[in-house]
């Protein structure tokens, strides 16, 4: 028998996925059930605000599993700039693995609803915050001034949102090694 919280998992796992790849307009309600092996009914059930509550739990969800893999990448770093370079060829792997299909886990649904649900568009600043602070605190721990690491968090985070979103319209990853090319500069010469 498959239990309540399951079918609630799965279908967040679905529809994390899908509003990943497609985007929240493009994911219809029979798709992410169909997907996520549910009932109809069962979004409902387990998503009273329906799709858009869904999507904002969906967009939590993918947040807090990439700012994860953004610790432990950074923890397992040798210096700032290695740590960077990691970050981003594990982002790359994902865009080539999914045939550019994969970048950001926010950006499109950001793109996509925030400007017409204010429960997605919480949801999408709440992740870039989380992963903001991930990248801020890890400044901040290389003796870093607090001022400079917030800074420096910011230019990092919009960097590889800029270096994905054209390597994925693209489907060239050249953008996005570009843009880590400069951080690693930008990087060795912050720390060194």
């Amino acid at each position: 028998m498959v239990r309540r919280t399951d079918t609630r998992q799965r279908m967040l796992d679905t529809a994390a996925d899908l509003f990943h790849t497609q985007g929240y307009h493009a994911t219809g309600l029979t798709q992410l059930t169909t997907a996520g092996g549910a009932p109809k009914g069962s979004l409902y059930f387990h998503f009273p605000g329906g799709k858009e509550q869904l999507a904002a739990e969906a967009v939590r969800l993918s947040s807090e599993r990439t700012g994860a893999l953004l610790e432990a990448i950074l923890a397992d770093a040798p210096d700032p700039a290695t740590a960077i370079d990691r970050a981003v060829d594990a982002l790359a792997s994902f865009l080539t693995g999914s045939d550019f299909q994969r970048g950001c886990p926010l950006a499109t649904v950001a793109l996509d609803a925030a400007a017409s649900s204010e429960p997605i568009r919480e949801a999408c600043v709440d992740g870039y915050a989380s992963w903001h602070g991930v990248l801020c605190s890890y400044f901040a721990a290389q003796d870093l001034p607090a001022e400079r690491a917030d800074e420096l968090a910011t230019i990092v985070l919009a960097a590889i949102e800029g270096g994905l979103l054209l390597a994925r319209t693209r489907r060239d990853l050249a953008p996005l090694r570009a843009v880590a090319t400069h951080l690693h500069t930008t990087l060795d010469r912050e720390f060194s």
